[in-house]
Formats: C-alpha cells, sequence, structure tokens
C-alpha cells in the first residue's frame, strides 16, 4: 500500500475551490491539501511522475493521466447507480 498523490491533489482541488467558493477557514489537514494542490505548478506532469501514472503511462494508458487531473471540464456529479456511473439529478 502506498500514498496516493492523485488522491491528495484531487481531494485539494476539490477543497481549494470550496474554500474560494464559500469562504471561511478549513481544517488544518484540509488546508493542507489544498495548499499541496494549489502550489503544485503542474499537476498533470506531477500525477504523472507518481507510482500510479507511470503504472498507466507504462500500461499503455497516458490520456488516463490526462483526463483524471482535468479541472474544472464537467458540471455533472456523478452517482454510482446498479454498479454504473449516472448524473445526478
Amino acid at each position: 500500500m502506498r500514498p496516493a498523490l492523485e488522491d491528495l491533489l484531487g481531494a485539494g482541488a476539490v477543497l481549494a475551490a470550496l474554500r474560494k467558493q464559500r469562504g471561511g477557514s478549513l481544517s488544518p489537514e484540509a488546508a493542507t491539501a489544498a495548499a499541496c494542490f494549489e502550489t503544485t505548478p503542474d499537476v498533470i506532469a506531477a500525477v504523472t511522475a507518481g507510482a500510479s501514472g507511470q503504472e498507466l503511462v507504462s500500461g499503455g494508458f497516458p490520456d488516463d493521466v490526462r483526463i483524471a487531473t482535468e479541472s474544472d471540464v464537467s458540471d455533472v456529479v456523478p452517482v454510482l447507480t446498479d454498479g454504473a456511473f449516472m448524473a445526478a439529478g
């Protein structure tokens, strides 16, 4: 088992956006995740260089890394329903 850089940065992206949209303070843990995201100059490069990114690239799925690191590209909330993701609402 290993820490997942993509999970830290993904959580940080969500938390940074929430803080920006709603204001207020974050817990120390949430603030640290947000800071990691905000201070990472190239999220795609960081995730690609990480262990999970390298596994995807070497397995022939470099586009999956790029797609997984896209930000602000969807206004749909996916909900797992009967084993498949569906748009909420």
